[in-house]
């Protein structure tokens, strides 16, 4: 499930089915929320509606865990085209390239966080292997009630034990009803999806300087056309577009940790300010500066004891 950064406040934006009117009725607006204490680390929580805008294919390091509220959303994910209505749960896994956008003039709201692949393991109650969702979008009413609940908690925080309580059960109860475990240290992934990973990871590895296709290529063994074909096949754009997101993810770090923009392009590899701009509203809808403002304006809870 995408997500873009920006505006202020929440009380335009729906908590529940039907909570703002139609989606198209409405400029595009969405909030970022940062929790601190979640498990010694931070979770950071999105309520949004969005009525034109339609986001590039891009992936996210950690699970996006979220619940249509109103109206209809379509995203391309592991080379589908998918719907999620009100009700609906949506699971993107960590690293997996996706679309989103609205299925129709209507447009669409959503809840929705993002918790790492270590903290939905933890939930689970699993002793060892990770989740692996072969369905993303789930239908089962009693979790999506769950999970608003537990995102309004942890948004509010008028009591902070209360919304890492939610956060962990539902979290679990998803995984559990929802997930299989992939075992650890399970066999590599083969074809296209391992030589996209293996390019991936030389990128991200080399971000401000990175090797040419055919550098890249002549280490794996293959020709640039099979790399590109397998890179595309997999992570649905080609190299140059998945390093141009990985920045942004990159540099959005780098602004949470107070960088200002033009910095944060300098050390992740953009040209430019500029051209971290550019691709920053075409990932996150939202450029850095909003973006830096809009987290760094949210109130942040203090750690649960």
């Amino acid at each position: 499930m995408t997500g873009t950064a920006g505006g202020s406040g929440t009380s335009s934006l729906p908590d529940a089915p039907g909570g703002g009117g139609a989606a198209g009725r409405r400029p595009d607006r969405a909030v970022w929320t940062r929790v601190d204490g979640i498990q010694g680390a931070s979770l950071d929580l999105l309520n949004a509606r969005i009525g034109r805008r339609h986001y590039a294919p891009h992936a996210h390091d950690e699970f996006a865990i979220g619940v249509c509220v109103d109206g209809l959303e379509t995203m391309r994910y592991r080379g589908e085209r998918l719907y999620s209505a009100a009700g609906s749960i949506v699971v993107i896994e960590p690293g997996e390239a996706h679309t989103g956008g609205p299925a129709d003039q209507g447009g669409f709201a959503y809840l929705c966080l993002y918790p790492t692949a270590e903290l939905v393991a933890a939930a689970s109650g699993w002793d060892g292997g990770l989740p692996h969702f072969r369905e993303p979008i789930v239908g089962d009413p009693d979790l999506a009630g769950r999970l608003r609940l537990a995102h309004r908690s942890l948004r509010l925080a008028d009591d902070p034990l209360e919304g890492e309580n939610r956060l962990l059960e539902v979290l679990g109860a998803i995984v559990r009803r929802h997930a299989v475990r992939v075992p650890p240290g399970g066999s590599a992934p083969r074809g296209a999806s391992g030589i996209a990973r293996a390019v991936a990871a030389r990128l991200s590895d080399e971000i401000v300087g990175p090797p040419t296709l055919a550098e890249v290529a002549a280490d794996l063994g293959l020709s640039r056309y099979q790399l590109l074909r397998a890179f595309r096949d997999s992570m649905g754009m080609p190299p140059y577009a998945w390093l141009a997101q990985h920045r942004v993810a990159r540099a959005r770090t780098l602004l949470d940790a107070g960088h200002r923009p033009a910095e944060a392009a300098s050390l992740v590899g953009f040209a430019d300010q500029a051209h971290l701009t550019r691709w920053f509203r075409r990932v996150l809808g939202v450029t850095p500066g909003a973006y830096r403002n809009s987290v760094q304006d949210r109130v942040r809870r203090r750690p649960a004891s």
